[in-house]
């Protein structure tokens, strides 16, 4: 049978949604953070303001409807707010993934007047010591007053929750806290096995096993919470991540911080470079790329080589 348009990401002009780590600086240093970011971790080669603001508007001029925000933090660049401007003007709705350190009354004010669409906050566990441990240089009590801040001003956040053994046991009192909050939704799913993640996997990451008895748990608190928020768990992990995407590669774009564009953030692959080249090529370039030989090895490789993950956040040309 012949397929429709919308079925494959060639059948679009541009991205339907380009995710966007505009830095890889921020204040922690994650235990489990898959880009392994951190305050002394900006890359040498990140965009400039002028850039920047250059991708913004092309994104806007293309008619790409969604951009989601992470890093590092993205909060913490110099010029994320001429950014927001840009793409706010061009109706183009925004995502913002933070810890939520860097959201006070006057950001969440600005936040509410661009109707910023959806605010990820990263909350690690239903008790401070649990979060803070897993995320040194974070907050969980300065996470929560943003979360209050923004639920304040009808942005209700979603509350992202990454399991590790340190934290499985709590995944469910944190669903009952994120409901208390007045979270849009609670986010999870299995570790992604990259970044420090992936260099310190055996002792972080939970079993199967432990996996599937805390998402029951999950779900049975879930079940008897009234007008909770919604649950969103991711099916897989990373591995089974690329193999579906090769299989069916999504209308998006990886931005990272240099701007180099790349197709996942499991895969090292770069296939443009934003800074000398312009997001249409960039997009070309990206659908391409997913029928690349290089990239197909790669990713069956990867199924059974969990070392391949560790060259996530580089940048191979394709």
């Amino acid at each position: 049978m012949t397929q429709g348009r919308g079925a494959a990401a060639q059948d679009y002009r541009a991205p339907l949604f380009l995710a966007w780590q505009i830095t890889n600086r921020c204040r922690g240093r994650c235990l489990h953070c898959c880009e392994e970011s951190g305050p002394d971790k900006a890359w040498p080669d990140e965009m400039n303001r002028d850039q920047g603001l250059s991708l913004a508007r092309q994104i806007a001029e293309m008619g790409i409807p969604y951009v989601a925000f992470g890093g590092g933090e993205p909060m913490g660049s110099p010029w994320i707010w001429d950014v927001f401007e840009i793409l706010a003007r061009g109706q183009v709705e925004i995502k913002i993934e933070t810890d939520g350190l860097l959201i006070g009354e006057a950001e969440a004010d600005r936040l509410k007047d661009l109707n910023v669409a959806c605010v990820q906050i990263s909350l690690d566990g239903a008790r401070a010591e649990t979060h803070d441990a897993l995320r040194p240089g974070g907050s969980f009590a300065g996470a929560v007053e943003s979360f209050k801040r923004l639920v304040r001003r009808d942005l209700a956040p979603e509350w992202v929750f990454i399991p590790t053994r340190a934290n499985l046991g709590e995944i469910a009192d944190a669903y009952a806290m994120a409901a208390d909050l007045g979270a849009r939704t609670f986010v999870t799913g299995p570790l992604m096995r990259l970044g420090r993640a992936a260099l310190a996997w055996d002792a972080l990451a939970a079993s199967e096993t432990q996996w599937r008895e805390a998402e029951e748990a999950l779900r049975a608190r879930a079940a008897m919470t009234r007008n909770g928020p919604k649950l969103s768990i991711y099916p897989w992990g990373i591995q089974r991540e690329m193999l579906s995407r090769l299989e069916s590669p999504q209308a998006m774009i990886l931005v990272v911080p240099n701007g180099r564009a790349k197709l996942l953030n499991a895969l090292p692959f770069a296939a443009a470079d934003l800074k000398t080249q312009s997001l249409a090529e960039g997009w070309k370039a990206a659908v391409e790329a997913w029928k690349n030989p290089k990239v197909k090895d790669f990713i069956a490789r990867a199924q059974t080589d969990p070392a391949l993950l560790l060259h996530a956040n580089e940048c191979w040309d394709v």
